[in-house]
């Protein structure tokens, strides 16, 4: 059993995407019924939307529409990670409404494609500690020199659970080691963040990686966090620039290799249940 904590669909005739043209490979629609059929496949029982950083005005449609293919009978969908604006004065506002509605598990503001000063703002930072008591959670989508704001916001609220995206965004095809190695441990220290291994495919060379051109990375994210603060998730359909869903769930099990029991279903399902309070699948 898989719980992918990270799915995105793209419906451009539903929302707007901005960012999507200057992405051409993947400027198109990635509808939830080509990710389901791959999906269960895999093996994959239940997912969480992740938010694609829909146009501002277009935030809070986003979730309802994807709370619509949620809906659907037999669906895989348990949940929703919803975008934010934390920078942004109508943020409280905007948090209490998605405290009226269950679906929404946590929030997402990208910031690895945004100037490293945005998370710094006083207004942002009083906005995450808003957080505090919610129950929901923040991804934390940064680049390896990010990290260190990243450990800025988890220290500003410790009783808010932060969710470290991509193990960290590593490049993995440039072997860029540090300062990725070192950020990565020294987040790690903070017992609010979680690490999500997810996606990664994307950042290895995509003709040539191998599940040991992987293993690195994903065994340093792992040693780093422990067993107990790991989650898993697909990144689809951004895996699909390193070869897609199929190739990196086989990738994962590979690296898993060895791994005990427990400590894979922590991994692949129950740290996701626990953080989500996620019901079984149906």
């Amino acid at each position: 059993m898989i719980i992918d904590t990270h799915l995105h669909v793209v419906d451009p005739q539903a929302l707007d995407y901005p960012w999507l043209a200057g992405v051409p490979a993947l400027n198109q629609a990635w509808p939830y019924a080509s990710y389901e059929l791959e999906a269960r496949r895999a093996g994959i029982s239940q997912t969480l939307h992740m938010e694609v950083d829909v146009a501002p005005e277009r935030i809070e449609d986003e979730s309802h529409y994807v709370k619509t293919l949620a809906d659907r009978p037999g669906s895989l969908i348990s949940g929703a990670i919803a975008s934010c604006r934390p920078e942004e004065p109508g943020f409280e506002a905007y948090l209490e409404r998605q405290l009226q509605n269950s679906f929404i598990k946590g929030f997402r503001r990208v910031l690895h494609v945004m100037p490293d000063q945005l998370s710094e703002q006083p207004l942002f930072r009083d906005n995450i500690k808003r957080m505090s008591g919610s129950g929901l959670t923040f991804d934390l989508c940064v680049l390896p020199h990010q990290l260190p704001q990243a450990m800025a916001l988890a220290d500003l609220a410790p009783d808010v659970t932060f969710i470290m995206d991509h193990c960290g965004v590593p490049d993995i095809k440039g072997e860029a080691r540090q300062p990725w190695h070192d950020n990565v441990a020294e987040l790690a220290k903070r017992a609010n963040v979680m690490a999500k291994i997810s996606g990664v495919v994307a950042y290895a060379d995509p003709d040539s990686w191998i599940a040991d051109t992987l293993r690195p990375w994903v065994e340093h994210t792992i040693a780093s966090f422990g067993w107990d603060r790991v989650v898993w998730g697909s990144d689809w359909p951004v895996c699909t620039l390193g070869g897609g869903l199929l190739p990196w769930v086989a990738a994962t099990h590979a690296v898993l290799e060895g791994v005990s029991a427990d400590e894979k279903t922590k991994l692949l399902s129950g740290n996701a249940k626990r953080i989500w309070k996620l019901e079984a699948a149906a």
